[in-house]
């Protein structure tokens, strides 16, 4: 499995868009690995978790091909996870010789009726046509070609059921932990008695090392080395599991020089854009 981690930041991005803070303008006086849009990751160069604004960007900056991409999971119907207006452009005029005919789009109910508000007043009829919107809760298992995508309960917002993602191709499994806070016991029991071994886990890593009062839907790293204790002890994750850290705010200033010493500390790799690890 090749996992791509197309951006590696918040609903602001760092630089945030209108943010003059010494970390906005550090980040953009630098550029490179400091710019950091918003959160997406794509397995195999088909299979995706979340689609943003920056999906477009994503594609031009990384040379990614978005038709490719059969199966989107959605994590959440929040905007910098899922920019469903893109989706009147799959088709028509302003494509051709696309990789993939189909999109399969996964998410919860939310997420259904954002994609219907979004495409109404554009979307074609013969684009429509080509796009699956596929309700699913948490502990919905879905197969996706080769994949087993198992969803979780993420603990992010009172409006809906935002999830977390178990994404398996043969004996290699990535755990997607994004946009939420300490996950519920029920994940942790899940993969305990269902014996998952993982191979690479993305923890979200919002808050780095400061504190928050959004703390309760985010994590920082603190959060993230419990997560990685008890995903040990429970024998889910090992010696040999990768952790990456992503999903930064610019208020948690996740300039590459702050964030080293926190991976030497947590033995974590702070991901960047376009960095990919392969299982």
């Amino acid at each position: 499995m090749k996992i791509t981690y197309l951006g590696t930041g918040a609903a602001e991005g760092v630089p945030a868009l209108f943010c003059n803070c010494p970390t906005c303008l550090a980040a953009r006086a630098s550029g490179g690995r400091e710019l950091r849009s918003r959160t997406q990751v794509l397995i195999d160069g088909k299979l995706c978790i979340d689609f943003p604004p920056d999906a477009f960007y994503h594609g031009l900056h990384l040379g990614v091909d978005l038709s490719a991409v059969e199966h989107l999971f959605v994590t959440h119907s929040h905007m910098d996870h899922f920019y469903a207006h893109d989706f009147i452009l799959r088709g028509y005029k302003y494509v051709a010789a696309m990789t993939a005919e189909r999109l399969h789009i996964y998410g919860n109910a939310e997420v259904g009726k954002v994609f219907a508000e979004c495409t109404r007043r554009e979307m074609r009829s013969d684009v429509r046509e080509s796009i699956t919107m596929t309700e699913i809760k948490p502990f919905s298992v879905v197969r996706a070609g080769e994949y087993c995508v198992t969803a979780l309960p993420a603990v992010h917002s009172k409006n809906e059921d935002a999830l977390l993602f178990l994404v398996e191709r043969g004996n290699k499994a990535y755990l997607h932990l994004h946009d939420t806070g300490m996950p519920p016991a029920s994940v942790f029991a899940y993969l305990k008695e269902s014996g998952k071994k993982v191979r690479l886990v993305s923890l979200d890593c919002t808050l780095v090392d400061t504190h928050s009062s959004t703390s309760g839907r985010h994590m920082g790293i603190e959060e993230n080395a419990a997560v990685m204790r008890r995903l040990k002890a429970d024998g889910v994750a090992d010696g040999n599991t990768r952790f990456v850290i992503t999903h930064f705010s610019h208020n948690s200033a996740p300039l590459t020089a702050r964030l080293r010493p926190i991976e030497e500390e947590y033995g974590v790799t702070a991901a960047y854009d376009g960095m990919t690890v392969e299982l």
